[in-house]
């Protein structure tokens, strides 16, 4: 139980880096491009050439704004809360233009880092598919626990955070052939 608990704070530090040099690499460098051409525009006498770089200043910022959407869905998806499960799922793989198969019913009520943890297994086989192949997962609600079952051809490197994700909340997770298959209780 000890070296599940490391790898998840380790897991936690990891994801936190992983979102700084997002921020640095992504949102931060729009707006570094944007403010630079803020001081441009200032002391441009042209109006052509200001109208040019308001232009550009728009372009930074509707990026950076883009950049700021898609980390703030990573950290915690709003979806999750507004549509639910399946809203969340399909909307990701919409989003990620990749052919996908969401089944999920049955799913009422259940707690946040549930739902999440669903999130995130959700990315990993998303992010690890092999190109032009269907990802499959099904989702169902047995009583006071949530099973679900996702196919994928690559399980992808973030499994073993993963799977202590799920044991963390009470659950299980088993690589079956080219599926994981899960459960994880729906209240605490």
């Amino acid at each position: 139980m000890r070296k599940q608990k490391e790898r998840l704070v380790l897991a936690a530090d990891a994801d936190r880096r992983a979102i700084e040099r997002e921020l640095h690499g992504g949102v931060q460098q729009y707006l570094v491009a944007l403010a630079t051409t803020v001081q441009l525009a200032r002391r441009e006498p042209d109006r052509a050439a200001v109208g040019a770089l308001l232009d550009d200043m728009e372009r930074d910022l509707r990026r950076a704004l883009d950049e700021a959407a898609v980390l703030a869905q990573r950290i915690y998806p709003a979806t999750l809360e507004l549509g639910g499960l399946a809203a969340l799922l399909r909307s990701v793989a919409v989003q990620a233009g990749v052919p996908a198969n969401v089944d999920v019913s049955g799913v009422s009520s259940y707690a946040p880092e549930v739902g999440m943890t669903l999130y995130l297994c959700w990315l990993s086989a998303l992010a690890t598919r092999a190109a032009d192949r269907e990802v499959r997962i099904r989702v169902r609600e047995a009583g006071d626990t949530l099973t679900f079952e996702l196919a994928a051809d690559a399980l992808g490197p973030d499994l073993d955070r993963l799977r202590d994700r799920v044991e963390a909340l009470g659950g299980s997770l088993a690589v079956e052939s080219d599926h994981l298959v899960g459960s994880m209780p729906l209240r605490q």
